[in-house]
């Protein structure tokens, strides 16, 4: 039976500001009511397989859990990367951990898929999925090349060879070509998008790469040796996974092998690398705008227009990207939205944060959103879902003041525990032991004021956290 691998690493810098690295953008919702993530896992509904297998940022761990959770979906475990070390190792994990789960005799079929994909037909993919299954039932690599329909240059292609029934083996792997290039191999009719979705069984992926690229499955394996469980994850070496080599699939495997075929895959795939590429596949107005949330559009044109918070408001332009977030906004014209990378590399080389996280940050118990940061103090907004306690904690250098907007609060100050509702507040000196709960069954609200010489969060001393987080 098939296993899915959902491969939900990556930083997406080219979606900024929507996209941090801290939440990606395989958990934004761009299409639809489900994050890229959720309709991945979706996507899936109908075929016959396992739950799913996640891979995915240490960092990303409980956004992934937690969008898995809200979608109502199963999965068989989140192994989570230490260190990115791209997909052939990723995959690697994935293939000796299904080994290691599967019942006696049994050699897992995994569809590897990435979680930051838009496909429009579901039908066609797992159609597609079902034409390469006997050839991975009989040891082949299969990889699925996207029917191409413009000469994009901003993908990867692969050359078929010969024909074997529905499927060919797989001529070359090329690089991104240029326009010249791509045009030709559109007009050739023998090219196809690299889509980096593949179907192969466990054994024999671990069987090639061993053969062209040992040293990334002696780390893998290695790795996996002393692995931990930790509620849903899989936790690996992190000393052995840091000495694995950094190599895709298709470099490490899929160029070497003698046994890779390519069957053709038509179904209205993206891998949303951009934001023009987000235009080309989002829903539009009668003026080929894409219009996203509270946005005034006057004698403006081929625009994407997306409002998180605040009102947008244009008038007269053209083929541009405006993208406004709680704490930044991005303005670029559509044919240069490849260059948003070029902000994000600014960010980090002056130490700034906007590129990393966003000022409403997602936390396993709920979120919070950061109003307002002086020099000495601080204001957030604290949402804790019902059920859902904070660690139990202190901090060295700040004093916060805690009032509840709405829900009930339960209250660890020291050696007092309290109950609090609506517009009761509480203080918590420096230094001083404390926890927050939320025992209802609606969301608590808080306002927290915190106070002193130094605010960041590292400023946290964990002594109990249901969330593995000491």
């Amino acid at each position: 039976m098939i296993l899915p691998v959902i491969m939900a690493g990556g930083n997406g810098s080219r979606l900024w500001p929507l996209s941090r690295e801290l939440y990606p953008k395989q958990f934004l919702t761009v299409s639809g009511e489900l994050s890229m993530l959720q309709q991945t896992v979706a996507r899936l509904t109908g075929m016959e397989h396992h739950a799913p297998l996640l891979i995915c940022n240490e960092e990303h761990r409980f956004i992934a859990a937690e969008q898995i959770r809200l979608g109502g979906f199963a999965h068989s475990g989140i192994i989570l990367e230490p260190v990115g070390r791209n997909t052939a190792p990723a995959i690697a994990l994935a293939a000796l951990q299904a080994l290691k789960n599967a019942e006696q005799d049994e050699d897992p079929i995994l569809l590897v898929l990435a979680a930051d994909h838009l496909i429009e037909d579901t039908s066609a993919f797992q159609k597609s999925v079902g034409k390469a299954l006997p050839f991975a039932k009989d040891g082949k690599l299969v990889t699925f090349g996207i029917v191409p329909t413009v000469p994009e240059t901003g993908y990867g292609y692969i050359k078929a060879g010969q024909p074997q029934g529905v499927a060919f083996t797989v001529a070359q792997f090329v690089e991104k070509p240029d326009l010249n290039t791509a045009q030709g191999y559109l007009a050739s009719g023998d090219y196809y998008w690299n889509s980096g979705m593949f179907l192969l069984k466990a054994s024999r992926y671990l069987e090639e790469l061993k053969k062209h690229s040992p040293e990334i499955l002696l780390a893998c394996e290695e790795s996996m040796q002393e692995n931990t469980n930790d509620m849903d994850f899989v936790r690996v070496n992190i000393e052995a996974f840091q000495r694995c080599p950094d190599d895709s699939i298709d470099y490490a495997v899929m160029e070497k092998t003698d046994s890779s075929m390519v069957i053709p895959m038509d179904a209205g795939w993206s891998d949303v690398g951009s934001w023009s590429a987000l235009w080309e596949v989002s829903e539009k107005d009668e003026n080929n705008n894409v219009i996203k949330g509270d946005v005034i559009s006057v004698n403006s044109a081929n625009n994407y227009l997306y409002s998180n918070n605040k009102l947008i408001a244009v008038v007269g332009i053209d083929n541009l990207v405006v993208v406004e977030t709680k704490d930044a906004i991005l303005v670029a014209h559509k044919e240069q939205v490849q260059d948003v990378k070029t902000i994000v590399n600014h960010l980090k080389a002056v130490g700034r944060t906007e590129h990393k996280i966003h000022r409403e940050v997602y936390r396993p118990w709920g979120k919070y959103d950061s109003l307002d940061i002086g020099s000495r103090d601080q204001v957030k907004r604290i949402t804790v879902k019902p059920g859902a306690k904070l660690s139990i904690q202190m901090h060295h250098h700040r004093a916060e003041h805690w009032i509840v907007v709405s829900g009930t609060a339960k209250v660890t100050n020291g050696e007092q525990t309290i109950l609090l509702t609506e517009n009761e507040s509480t203080y918590i000196p420096i230094g001083q032991i404390h926890a927050l709960e939320n025992p209802g069954v609606l969301p608590l609200e808080l306002i927290e004021v915190q106070s002193g010489s130094y605010l960041g969060e590292d400023d946290i001393v964990r002594f109990e956290d249901r969330y593995g987080r000491i």
